[in-house]
């Protein structure tokens, strides 16, 4: 019997196929991963003679949030992907809602190295799925001095011990920017740069979105940037469709209202309209810690 095939990164034409791999595939649980708050385990699923490696987080394994009493953070983490997948921009990898070994839960494909069964604190998995401060090596930064230089966006001063600050800074890269865009739209609490997975093929994915959809304004995120400045023209053509596609009866819609309760819904659709109406990204509020901690 041949070996299954091992697939990649996904691209714009094997989505599809890899929803039906994570959905219809069988999970075989090879290790966990470490550091991770909540149950997060390294996979393999394999269906039709195909192969990949995911991320495999049962809902039996979440620890309560108080701030997110409705709903589980699977639920979330798929309509994240929804999302972005409604946008065009691809930016979480494909995330399907399933049964698994410990029972429903997120299936998410794993960006990083391949899976060997050994406990893992990397790759798609390390906070809630992933990363370490290399995965978004060439991203972020700490410079001295208060002036960001050329290709950077500051975001805010950094304790760096003995009494020394240091500039902290995002690029200024057109994937971190549209990234910017969807957090907004969801709501991201927790947008860290061990969230931010760049992958071989020059695309960027941004992953664990657990604690998002949130009624109230949580936005916590590294990519301040550009808060306050006005929103590209491609940005506007995107939020202008997403809307349509927010619309009550519409199958994005509808699949959403399965996944977060109706005023989360209507709390997405506002943020759309917001965006759309001051044209501009989002600055900080003021009324909730504007930074994740830790911020990697």
């Amino acid at each position: 019997m041949p070996a299954p095939e091992r697939l990649p990164a996904p691209g714009v034409s094997d989505t599809g196929e890899l929803e039906e791999l994570l959905a219809r595939g069988e999970l075989t649980v090879v290790g966990r991963i470490r550091e991770a708050s909540n149950a997060v385990l390294l996979c393999t699923v394999a269906y039709g003679g195909r192969s990949a490696d995911c991320v495999y987080k049962p809902v039996k394994g979440e620890r309560p949030l108080w701030d997110f009493p409705d709903g589980n953070l699977a639920q979330r983490e798929v309509a994240a992907y929804l999302v972005s997948e409604a946008t065009g921009w691809g930016l979480v990898p494909p995330t399907v809602l399933r049964d698994g070994p410990y029972g429903e839960g997120m299936v998410q494909l794993w960006i990083g190295p391949g899976s060997d069964g050994d406990d893992r604190g990397d790759g798609s998995g390390g906070d809630e799925s992933g990363g370490d401060e290399s995965d978004a090596s060439g991203l972020l930064a700490l410079v001295e001095g208060e002036e960001a230089g050329e290709g950077w966006k500051p975001v805010a001063l950094a304790d760096v011990g003995e009494g020394r600050t240091a500039l902290l800074v995002h690029a200024d890269d057109p994937r971190l920017r549209r990234l910017a865009i969807l957090d907004a739209v969801i709501n991201n609490g927790d947008r860290k740069g061990g969230h931010l997975l760049p992958a071989p093929d020059g695309r960027l994915y941004g992953i664990d979105h657990g604690v998002s959809f949130h009624r109230e304004d949580k936005l916590r995120t590294l990519l301040w940037g550009w808060a306050g400045e006005p929103l590209t023209d491609e940005a506007r053509e995107v939020l202008t469709a997403l809307a349509t596609r927010l619309a009550e009866g519409e199958p994005l819609a509808t699949r959403l209202a399965e996944l977060i309760t109706p005023v989360e819904l209507a709390a997405v659709r506002a943020r759309v309209a917001d965006l759309l109406r001051t044209g501009v990204h989002p600055q900080p509020s003021g009324q909730w810690p504007a930074i994740p901690w830790p911020p990697v």
